[in-house]
């Protein structure tokens, strides 16, 4: 911090001490006046004034509405307390009494989650270092657990969409690694190239008290990625009628998907894990780290210093080849042919003498190069 000085001129060096006294003094009681006012707002009242310096400097209204959402359920034996009243023992009953605080929607019947209580005291943390700088205090939040999601193979949630009117939104998810918000943001206007080959995150549309709002990320450089299309994806934007991409809000494009999971017995994932499938692809392709959380627009030093320099390298481009031979092999069958061949030489070697393992190997290549070739010239014939 800075330190400031005041200069006091008068006709003796007693009267300047004096004029510096005087300031002094009514410095010190400007200062406790403030301490005095701030201390005796409420927590809501607080968390009020906290939003409002936030909200000038162009807070995302997503994290406002995070705020509110925390000042009317969260810590509500707090709320309407004076802050003066607040001292560590009494802060760290409010977090256990709110660790045991009952969560609602899709969570009913359990109690809220140690993110959640992070997040909220977060909000709590903030208001008191703002208003209450005089108060010492050491918490102890519930440990959070690192939640492991249960993953569909990509065969299989590429099966359930195709041809589905979700289609196109799973695959920006669960191939170009976008999520909800960036999904449903995309335009064609202002998200696909002037040769239609490449799509960047320009926009985003996020939900904020029940209404779709759309908003500019340039601020979160990191998402800020671009992606070439793939063939199979650009079909699909072209299908498109108007200019964006995907015209469902939030709720819609989550219970359609859920719905598509129980039309076909398989178990919930959420929309946001097609993310996670995407990096379990990447790692499964052994795709490098610096290509991985590009493409996934996941924040690293490196993605900050050098990586939008280099976004189409010839490497990059490589990794894009590997990850859109993949999905495509899965839509054209390819994946789950080269899966069943794989378990019918096993079953081969299993059942071969030891010696002759070679010998029943070849003999078994050999027999499925000549159905392939039966095959291609009934198909000669046919045409």
């Amino acid at each position: 911090m800075r330190r400031v000085y005041e200069s006091f001129t008068a006709g003796s060096k007693k009267e300047a001490e004096l004029l510096a006294a005087q300031f002094q003094m009514e410095k010190s009681s400007t200062s406790a006046k403030r301490r005095t006012e701030t201390a005796d707002m409420t927590l809501t009242e607080a968390i009020d004034a906290y939003i409002e310096s936030r909200e000038t400097l162009d807070r995302s209204p997503t994290t406002i509405q995070e705020y509110r959402c925390t000042q009317k359920y969260g810590f509500q034996d707090l709320m309407d307390m004076k802050l003066s009243e607040f001292d560590e023992t009494l802060l760290q009953r409010a977090i256990n009494a709110e660790a045991c605080r009952p969560a609602v929607g899709r969570s009913k019947g359990k109690t809220i989650s140690a993110k959640r209580l992070k997040n909220e005291w977060g909000l709590i943390s903030s208001v008191l270092k703002k208003y209450r700088k005089d108060l010492i205090y050491s918490v102890e939040l519930p440990p959070t657990v690192e939640r492991v999601p249960d993953l569909l193979p990509a065969e299989t949630v590429l099966r359930i969409i195709k041809g589905t009117e979700i289609e196109l939104a799973v695959l920006l998810a669960a191939w170009l690694s976008f999520s909800m918000s960036e999904v449903r943001g995309l335009t064609k206007s202002k998200s696909i190239s002037q040769d239609g080959n490449y799509i960047r995150i320009a926009e985003v549309m996020v939900t904020v008290n029940g209404k779709s709002v759309r908003k500019d990320i340039g601020k979160n450089k990191y998402r800020n990625r671009t992606h070439r299309i793939p063939p199979y994806i650009k079909s699909l934007i072209d299908q498109v009628p108007g200019d964006i991409l995907v015209p469902f809000t939030s709720a819609t494009l989550y219970f359609r998907w859920i719905k598509l999971l129980d039309d076909n017995q398989l178990p919930h994932m959420t929309f946001h894990d097609l993310r996670h499938l995407n990096a379990s692809v990447m790692a499964l392709l052994r795709i490098p780290d610096k290509y991985a959380q590009e493409r996934g627009g996941w924040k690293s030093d490196k993605i900050m210093k050098r990586v939008y320099t280099q976004t189409f390298a010839e490497e990059r481009e490589r990794v894009d080849d590997t990850i859109d031979e993949y999905f495509g092999n899965i839509l054209d069958g390819k994946e789950q042919k080269k899966k069943e061949l794989s378990e019918q030489i096993q079953k081969v070697l299993d059942n071969a003498d030891p010696d002759n393992w070679q010998d029943a190997l070849l003999d078994f290549m050999q027999h499925e190069m000549q159905h392939k070739k039966n095959k291609s010239l009934v198909f000669t014939r046919l045409l």
